[in-house]
């Protein structure tokens, strides 16, 4: 299993002032459909910590899923993105015509 948004990135966007409790909460989120992904080791050791302005998946059919849900977890555990990450995530974005960013905030 994968954190789409991997802990390292997490703690960097505002988990680091979180509870113990609430940082257990995120790194075992199974309230949210896409929080945690199921990915092959190699994928997962290319990507690492990376944020989608340094890493996204080789698939080309799996930016859009990727980027969306990068954007949904996110926003549903309140978190910050810096300013490439944020370019990154608007480029890919304008290929992305029929993605939709949903999410439920996390309890």
């Amino acid at each position: 299993m994968d954190h789409v948004v991997p802990l390292a990135e997490a703690w960097d966007s505002g988990a680091a002032k979180w509870s113990t409790k609430r940082r257990e909460q995120y790194a075992n989120d199974l309230g949210a459909e896409r929080s945690l992904v199921a990915v092959s080791l190699g994928p997962n050791r290319k990507k690492g910590d990376k944020d989608p302005a340094e890493w996204m998946p080789p698939a080309n059919d799996a930016t859009c899923t990727y980027a969306t849900d990068w954007i949904s977890t996110k926003l549903r555990w309140k978190l910050t993105a810096d300013h490439a990450e944020i370019k990154a995530l608007h480029m890919i974005a304008a290929n992305c015509k029929d993605a939709t960013v949903t999410f439920t905030p996390a309890p």
